[in-house]
């Protein structure tokens, strides 16, 4: 009778652990997929395929996001009501009613008739949205580029997701004081912060040289090139973060020639 008892304590105390174990792993496995972020940043050339001169093709950017499933994604070179994507035509509205995600369109410029600037596309909740405007040079005749932010809701905590597209004139005196102002926005910001961006300026030089002064890129070695989408031999297209603030669980350059002049870039972070 006691080693009856005796095994059947055993059996019980067993059971315990290997139902404590399971719902430890059951309990990580929920936690991991809660705080997994897709990212996409995406110059989108007001969505005009290269081989298309003149055509303005929604569809395909749209497909390209759509098959990718990122949560938030930083758009660059977007047109709305220009004559040359089309008068009625807003590309942040309808890239957001074509992958069912949120907008927040930042102008950069006025250009042909309407305005033409950088978005954030998000699937999480978005809030405070707001534009910062970067400087240019006196003299250079250099483009007015921003900064877009909004504070993103992910499972009950927040981060910064911000989006910009820097100058893209040969010097880089214009995007060194665009990053360096960028610099001095975000080492404000009290929330983690994940940028996406078409720096026009490759790792090396010291434009991205301050951007690794104060975020971590999600690649850093052997990165994918990202123009030009038909022959790519450079990389100026970036995704970064706070320091410290998330892991890397992949990142990769989206082998898409045909919609844009630029490849996609996509990460998939950890949210600490």
């Amino acid at each position: 009778m006691m080693r009856q008892t005796r095994n059947g304590w055993l059996l019980f105390v067993c059971w315990l652990l290997v139902l404590s174990c399971n719902q430890q792993l059951t309990a990580e496995k929920t936690s991991n997929k809660a705080t997994l972020i897709r990212i996409m940043s995406y110059n989108i050339h007001h969505a005009n395929p290269p081989s298309r001169v003149g055509l303005i093709d929604l569809d395909a950017i749209a497909n390209v996001i759509n098959r990718e499933k990122p949560d938030l994604v930083a758009v660059q070179e977007v047109d709305v009501h220009t004559s040359r994507s089309g008068k009625e035509v807003s590309e942040a509205a309808v890239l957001a009613n074509k992958t069912g995600m949120k907008a927040y369109f930042a102008k950069s410029i006025h250009y042909d008739g309407g305005d033409y600037g950088v978005l954030i596309l998000s699937r999480l909740p978005i809030s405070n949205a707001e534009t910062h405007r970067l400087p240019t040079a006196s003299g250079t005749d250099g483009e007015p580029r921003v900064l877009a932010t909004a504070e993103v809701e992910v499972m009950g905590r927040k981060l910064l997701f911000a989006c910009t597209h820097l100058d893209a004139q040969r010097a880089d005196t214009n995007r060194f004081l665009q990053i360096n102002t960028i610099a001095e926005i975000l080492q404000k910001e009290k929330l983690p912060v994940v940028m996406g961006g078409d720096f026009n300026a490759e790792a090396g030089g010291s434009v991205i040289d301050v951007l690794d002064q104060h975020l971590t890129r999600t690649c850093t070695t052997n990165c994918g090139f990202t123009i030009p989408s038909d022959q790519p031999g450079k990389t100026i297209d970036f995704i970064a973060f706070t320091p410290g603030a998330f892991d890397v669980k992949e990142q990769k350059v989206i082998n898409e020639p045909y919609a844009s002049d630029h490849l996609p870039v996509t990460a998939t972070l950890r949210f600490h």
